[in-house]
């Protein structure tokens, strides 16, 4: 396979990721009674903090959403990478491997405190931009 379409596979592997991150924690629901109600109290306890009020849950949805928009981004960076994998591979430097280290610790993370499926989605981009970052 070309580096172009590892790229590219990767690209496409972050946007399905991030897709799927954005249901999962928008949609989540707590599977038990205690569960629901230490997720009612992130969202119903606020607080404030210099004249603004906060709660955990607005926290808990707003760094939610700031992964995704990371996902997006890393999304159109890996496509970019592929058009300059063809173009101009010495530009892409070391940033294939930085890319590829970043999947490999979301990985770890992902299978000590999330579930099998981000983590098997972030061992299949380390694979990919890998396998990308060592063919340019």
């Amino acid at each position: 396979m070309t580096p172009t379409l590892l790229y590219r596979i990767s690209a496409v592997l972050l946007l399905l990721f991030a897709a799927g991150h954005t249901f999962g924690f928008l949609s989540f629901q707590a599977p038990t009674a205690e569960g629901q109600a230490v997720y009612d109290s992130m969202n119903r306890v606020q607080f404030e903090v210099r004249g603004s009020r906060f709660s955990y849950g607005w926290f808990y949805r707003g760094f939610g959403l700031s992964i995704t928009f990371n996902m997006l981004f890393l999304a159109m960076l890996a496509w970019r990478l592929g058009t300059l994998a063809r173009s101009d591979p010495k530009a892409i430097g070391l940033l294939g491997w930085g890319l590829c280290a970043l999947h490999v610790m979301s990985a770890v993370l992902s299978f000590l405190y999330f579930a099998a499926v981000p983590a098997i989605l972030s061992v299949l981009l380390a694979i990919c931009l890998g396998w990308a970052a060592a063919r340019v």
